[in-house]
């Protein structure tokens, strides 16, 4: 067992190295025994991990899927190690995380400066962009998205899963071309548009706000998923990749948007937005970090989970 640790601690320092002699001085060890060491893993492994030049190596396409798992093995062994030692939970490692727009540079990049403060000896790597990550091929371990993940096999981690859209404008929109009472208006208002990738969001769907329906609309709790009461083709003059820019020309009074609640709710409180057609709840959009594999699920990716856990629910 603990030579193939050593095996894959060899793999790892090759594979940032690209020199079996420079591991070989690093790590106190002849050349010939790192190259065993990685022979070894690839027979194991039955697929080559490198490619091998007269001056250097670098990764197969196997190799580099490989090294990441590797890495994360390892660090979950080093952590586990060291808690032992110390008798108490060791929170480090370097975290990779993909975040939304508008909610990770307006809210989530302050909470991660807290989180940071509390645990000192982790080491955060930030994507920011609307896309969604492919935490396959991206240099991302995590993803805070909206919505269920887009692939059946990835894990999703519920941080606020009682989230929806809503529709909201600026209190000066509203003072100049009037205040929509029911999502059918919005056919005469000048609608700020998302779009994701190719795909523009601009059917915007509705479900009336009652008692029964708030709670069946919530498929989390009961599997049911209510086709809406009301869908609307909506029109205007602005559209955006980046959802910041929706929510910062919704606050500059260019129109009506269909923003998660989460996003705007600061913006709400401190009445630079309203909510538009408060008896209407949109899409049910719930907030989940998402993950490849739950082997990822080490103290510090905990840790994280449950610092922006609490921090939706302030």
């Amino acid at each position: 067992m603990m030579k193939a640790l050593q095996d894959f601690r060899i793999f790892i320092e090759t594979a940032e190295q690209g020199s079996l002699s420079a591991v070989a001085r690093n790590m106190d060890l002849t050349p010939a025994a790192t190259s065993a060491a990685v022979k070894r893993l690839e027979k194991e492994l039955g697929t080559p991990l490198f490619i091998r030049s007269t001056r250097s190596l670098r990764l197969t396409p196997d190799g580099e899927a490989f090294l990441q798992q590797c890495q994360q093995a390892i660090q979950l062994l080093d952590d586990s190690a060291a808690t032992l030692k110390s008798g108490q939970t060791v929170v480090s490692g370097v975290i990779q995380l993909s975040l939304p727009s508008d909610l990770g540079r307006n809210q989530v990049l302050e909470w991660l400066d807290a989180f940071l403060d509390t645990y000192p000896l982790i080491e955060l790597r930030l994507h920011l962009s609307d896309r969604i990550a492919d935490v396959y091929s991206q240099p991302v371990d995590l993803a805070l998205r909206y919505g269920e993940p887009p692939a059946s096999n990835l894990i999703a981690l519920p941080i606020e899963p009682n989230n929806y859209r809503v529709l909201c404008a600026s209190p000066e929109y509203i003072a100049a071309y009037g205040n929509p009472k029911t999502p059918d208006e919005l056919t005469q208002h000048n609608c700020l548009c998302f779009a994701v990738g190719d795909t523009t969001h601009t059917q915007w769907a509705f479900w009336k706000k009652d008692e029964e329906k708030a709670t069946q609309h919530n498929p989390r709790h009961l599997g049911i998923n209510l086709p809406p009461d009301v869908s609307v083709n909506v029109k205007g003059n602005r559209m955006a990749d980046d959802g910041e820019a929706v929510r910062r020309w919704a606050l500059s009074g260019r129109g009506i948007a269909y923003k998660s609640y989460l996003d705007i709710r600061e913006d709400i409180r401190a009445g630079k937005l309203v909510i538009v057609c408060e008896d209407w709840l949109g899409q049910y959009a719930p907030l989940n970090l998402i993950c490849a594999d739950r082997r990822q699920l080490n103290p510090a990716v905990q840790a994280l989970r449950q610092f922006l856990i609490e921090k939706c629910r302030e």
